[in-house]
């Protein structure tokens, strides 16, 4: 038998997509508290997040916008990792707001932030280890929360996932 990697590869980066995952949820997490959401988008999904990006980058005059919009167009996933908007009852101040209590409601729990960062460092670590070329994009992760992709979650980041010979998503010659 013959196995043609290309007749394969969308299956095993979805089966990698999985495991960073995985990898997002098993990650370490504020007072252990799992405020974190993960989801996995593919095919048209993709093409929808990327006219959202780009419809973003149009409103707010963000140039590194339309060129994630276009980069993510060469994906076969993006993973999508969120977080609830739940303070950790800490008081610790480090939100800026000296009690939980005083911090408006629209101000993320930094302690949220930095699991978000934790987790989506698991994902790509995980990516890494079995060579596949990814990006941790604001842009196409804010056009998500605007699509409501995560429901509940305050802050988005989408992390498109590639197996191709050349990592697409460094393009830096736009924007």
């Amino acid at each position: 038998m013959i196995i043609d990697e290309r007749q394969c590869r969308h299956e095993h980066v979805m089966d990698c997509v999985r495991q960073m995952m995985t990898a997002a949820r098993t990650a370490p997490k504020g007072k252990g508290m799992d405020i974190i959401e993960i989801a996995a988008i593919d095919g048209k999904d993709i093409e929808l997040l990327s006219k959202t990006t780009a419809e973003l980058g149009h409103q707010n005059g963000h140039q590194f916008f339309l060129r994630d919009a276009e980069n993510i167009l060469s994906a076969e996933a993006v993973l999508l990792i969120g977080t609830q908007s739940k303070t950790h009852a800490l008081n610790c101040g480090h939100c800026g707001y000296s009690t939980c209590g005083e911090k408006p409601a629209p101000v993320p729990c930094a302690l949220n932030t930095i699991d978000a960062g934790i987790a989506i460092g698991s994902a790509c670590a995980t990516a890494a280890d079995m060579r596949l070329d990814t990006r941790v994009m604001f842009s196409a992760g804010y056009a998500a929360q605007s699509l409501n992709l995560l429901p509940g979650c305050r802050t988005v980041f989408a992390i498109p996932v590639s197996a191709s010979s050349k990592n697409p998503f460094f393009d830096r010659s736009k924007g």
